[in-house]
């Protein structure tokens, strides 16, 4: 009798069109990886702050393995320990204008081109992430008081940080409306479109279960070997299912944030700004810490109800064309940054603020328990900006930190670096996740995966 085999590219077919890719198996003929890889990460969130840092305000002093940090960076001493302090990166594939190449190279590692209506000439790690996991979103993109001044409201190279993994690699826009996006995850109720929800989860779940009784026919042509690898890969397919279940049925883990009154913010205050940031509206302005609390909220929920494995959020874009009543500055930050002269006692207010919505996100991740260690404890987190010195748009140095223990990552480190381009720390994000390339972008701007992150 001919021996059984599969194809590497094997697919197993259900109801309704769904194709689920199968894991490697003895039974493909292909040689085994030369050794065991740690357990892949399971989470992925970027921050994006605009307009660099105040370097020397930044920059921790001490150890790589007893960093002291700095005033910018110290309110996040209470999770020092889950995080890592990145130092002498450079943006070397922020090619074209100046804020605008510096967001599009962010996550992609690419320059920007003209080709693609100046926006970036490939994926966003992000999107690359979110396509090796199963989970009913593919990915979350919020963004609070986003698109001021020139941008007018509007999708634009100078506010777009996400990049479809696609031909084209369309910009990925952010929702901006809390409200919605809190209706849209969390509402549960006997509406009718609540019923037609309720309709499409038993599909889903129905569908799964046809893909179950395929998996078990299957496994009964397979080696003890292949079987318990096809157990492990039919584990991942249910957890799609008490992911799609814990979406409309709260759970001690996973549990809708309070939806605070957030009547007094415009989420579309962008469509009347002017492009030299002299429009203003106050009322949104100072909703703007509550509003990016409850996005952060919304976001770990969604993280830790299995809806999305991998999230982007934006404290604005590259103009933040608006000001911060609560930190008691009248003027908006590109005003500080250059506009009006570089302001760094301002700048370094505004940092250390975000540093305090840093710890605030991180410390929601690390509270949530997924047995035995925490949402924080599986995920990688990501901040960035877009350039390192605000009056020069000079991208060496770039403040980057990351956070968590996804995929091995050992943080509660800071580490330097001799100028390697930051391409080099995308494509080690990626290997965390399980991605083995040793390149993104050109040539030119990526040498290989960083060595020490874990």
């Amino acid at each position: 009798m001919k021996p059984f085999r599969l194809s590497r590219r094997a697919l197993l077919r259900g109801a309704g069109g769904v194709a689920i890719a199968l894991p490697w198996l003895e039974v493909m003929g292909v040689p085994k990886p030369a050794r065991a890889q740690p357990m892949a990460a399971q989470r992925f969130v970027s921050v994006y702050t605009p307009g660099g840092t105040v370097l020397e305000k930044w920059r921790p002093t001490g150890s790589e393995t007893a960093p002291v940090l700095s005033p910018i960076l110290v309110p996040l001493e209470p999770i020092k320990n889950k995080l890592l302090v990145l130092d002498g990166l450079d943006l070397k594939s922020a090619v074209g204008e100046q804020h605008q190449a510096g967001i599009i190279a962010l996550l992609t590692g690419t320059i920007q081109t003209s080709a693609n209506r100046n926006y970036a000439a490939g994926p966003s790690i992000d999107q690359l992430i979110a396509s090796r996991f199963m989970k009913p979103r593919k990915s979350l993109e919020m963004a609070v008081r986003w698109a001021t001044g020139k941008a007018h409201g509007l999708l634009s190279p100078m506010n777009c940080v996400n990049f479809e993994n696609a031909a084209g690699f369309k910009p990925i826009p952010p929702r901006l409306d809390p409200v919605q996006i809190w209706n849209d995850l969390f509402k549960v109720g006997g509406s009718s479109t609540d019923m037609d929800a309720a309709a499409r989860l038993e599909r889903k779940k129905s569908v799964l279960d046809f893909l179950d009784k395929r998996y078990a026919a299957l496994s009964q042509r397979l080696g003890a070997e292949d079987r318990a690898k096809l157990e492990q890969h039919l584990t991942k397919i249910r957890d799609i299912e008490r992911a799609l279940e814990e979406t409309a049925m709260p759970t001690a883990r996973c549990q809708p944030p309070m939806l605070v009154d957030t009547s007094d913010y415009n989420p579309l205050t962008g469509l009347n700004s002017t492009d030299d940031g002299s429009a203003r509206d106050t009322s949104t302005d100072a909703a703007i810490p509550k509003v990016g609390k409850l996005m952060m909220d919304m976001l770990v929920m969604a993280l830790a109800c299995d809806m999305t494995a991998v999230g982007t959020f934006q404290w604005s874009d590259t103009e933040a064309k608006h000001t911060f009543p609560w930190l008691g500055l009248k003027e908006h930050h590109h005003f500080y940054q250059h506009d009006g002269g570089f302001k760094p006692v301002e700048c370094e207010k505004i940092y250390t603020w975000y540093s305090q919505m840093h710890l605030y996100l991180l410390q929601a991740m690390d509270a949530v328990d997924m047995g035995g260690h925490s949402l924080l404890d599986e995920s990688v987190v990501f901040f960035g900006t877009e350039l390192q010195e605000p009056p020069s748009h000079q991208k060496a140095n770039m403040p980057l930190l990351l956070a968590g223990g996804g995929g091995g990552l050992r943080a509660g480190r800071w580490l330097k670096y001799d100028h390697l381009s930051h391409n080099n720390l995308l494509v080690s994000l990626l290997n965390l996740f399980g991605d083995t390339r040793t390149m993104l972008g050109k040539p030119e701007h990526c040498t290989g995966p960083l060595s020490n992150l874990t």
